[in-house]
């Protein structure tokens, strides 16, 4: 029983990763947080589907159609769908209309279906488009430049473009990086020191919350299916 990923790297600043998934005698995982929205195509039984994915806040179970091969792709943190508001998409998502083998229906225009191969090249049309836009401003302080405008023009951008709040973000990398850590071994305490946790009992109640696991079952790798990638190796 396995839900058996490769994740890749993007050189576009607009890509995050992209990623393949297959589910082997899967019918139910853990989602987890995460803070990018997404599109994921998946195939099952015979049919094509697509949907956009939002940015999710908290760790939960979901099913999973056994026998289904996806394909996502992750977009950089301030990116966004021009006809849809990020945080309209927290904890929540939107199955696209009128899909077919070879093609998908997006702000009122048809795409072709990518391969993992293809994802950048969808995604520069989209960009061309108008389709896919972002917040220059959140792009600079994603950057590590300070913009200058007040702490609340910031946190009001930041928030409209990724549906987030800055220590909400944080706070979900922050766990995801824990997660993988651990997951290859790293003691719980290094992973502390590491990740500036304030203790090994914040490290456990941040990886219940956001990832619904405990450091036991990530290091042993137990757990059941789990919606992330931990052997991730990301190649470009």
């Amino acid at each position: 029983m396995a839900l058996r990923f490769e994740t890749r790297g993007s050189d576009s600043p607009w890509v995050d990763t992209v990623w393949t998934c297959t589910s082997e005698q899967v019918t139910a995982m853990t989602s987890v947080a995460g803070v990018r929205w997404g599109l994921v195509f998946w195939q099952h039984a015979g049919r094509t589907h697509a949907s956009v994915t939002g940015p999710e806040t908290r760790t939960g179970t979901a099913p999973v159609p056994e026998g289904a091969s996806f394909t996502g792709i992750e977009f950089a943190v301030g990116t966004s769908l021009r006809a849809v508001p990020t945080p309209t998409l927290v904890d929540a998502g939107i199955e696209l209309p009128d899909t077919t083998r070879r093609t998908f229906r997006l702000d009122g225009a048809r795409w072709e279906m990518p391969g993992p191969d293809d994802a950048e090249a969808l995604v520069d049309n989209l960009v061309q488009a108008g389709t896919v836009i972002r917040d220059l401003l959140v792009a600079e302080l994603l950057r590590g430049h300070r913009p200058a405008v007040s702490a609340r023009t910031v946190e009001r951008r930041f928030r409209a473009a990724t549906g987030l709040t800055r220590g909400a973000v944080r706070q979900i990398e922050r766990a995801r990086a824990a997660a993988e850590l651990l997951a290859t071994g790293d003691p719980a305490a290094d992973v502390v020191a590491k990740l500036d946790y304030f203790d090994e009992p914040h490290l456990a109640r941040a990886l219940r919350c956001y990832l619904g696991r405990t450091v036991r079952q990530l290091r042993e790798g137990t757990g059941g299916a789990i919606a992330l990638d931990l052997n991730q190796r990301l190649t470009s």
